[in-house]
């Protein structure tokens, strides 16, 4: 089976807890849908975990905004990092607070190193995955996208900035052929946002209050903390 894993946000207590509800089985495998960092208490752990957990079961993993942002603001160079200049202000002083950034004489992003194998982490993130009749984003496609029925040719056109940022076409309905499977945009109730065939939105607030969630596909089965 595949699980799709919403946005954690330094919320390593709940990651553990949720993977420890799973009914896993040899074969079975994961998508995490990005946002690992940011405004929750330990984002280095929650990495720490998932490397550990991707020695066990073959994973992917997503990139989110707030990697985009973490990483631009370190001086990595890529059209999918940018936003850095908002990092501080959307909870990435608790990221490098986890990473030990503060304890530096004087902290400064140049000279900033992750540990190696986080590096390697942040280097292996993809901007959308595809499994069987499921596409998982972050985010988002852009509203022109979804007129499309090329599900392939869609995805080239794609900008980094709608994968990691879109909220404007979350629950639209598109001519693609799969079901979006995304994060980045809880609702109002924490709640999961079915909209079949076309979405489901998996964000559920875990680092506001609400619950950390996992679905498992195809039969599109809740597992939540």
């Amino acid at each position: 089976m595949l699980y799709a894993v919403g946005d954690i946000h330094g919320e390593r207590e709940q990651l553990q807890e949720l993977l420890g509800l799973l009914p896993l089985r040899s074969g079975d495998r994961f998508v995490f849908v990005g946002d690992y960092v940011d405004r929750g208490p330990d984002s280095r752990g929650v990495v720490d975990l998932l490397i550990e957990h991707a020695r066990r079961y073959p994973s992917v993993f997503l990139c989110g905004n707030h990697e985009s942002m973490f990483l631009d603001f370190l001086g990595w160079r890529g059209a999918e990092y940018f936003g850095g200049d908002a990092f501080l202000a959307n909870g990435g002083d608790r990221t490098l607070a986890s990473y030990g950034y503060f304890d530096a004489p004087e902290p400064d992003p140049r000279k900033f190193e992750l540990p190696p194998s986080h590096r390697e982490f942040f280097r292996s993130l993809r901007l959308h995955y595809r499994e069987g009749d499921y596409l998982f984003v972050h985010a988002g496609l852009g509203r022109k996208l979804l007129r499309e029925t090329d599900l392939r040719y869609a995805l080239r056109r794609a900008r980094c900035e709608d994968l990691l940022w879109d909220r404007a076409s979350i629950e639209s309905p598109h001519r693609l052929g799969i079901t979006i499977v995304y994060g980045h945009t809880p609702s109002p109730d924490f709640e999961v946002r079915w909209n079949l065939p076309w979405s489901i939105g998996i964000d559920t607030g875990a680092v506001y209050g609400g619950r950390l969630t996992a679905i498992r596909l195809p039969d599109e089965k809740l597992f939540q903390t």
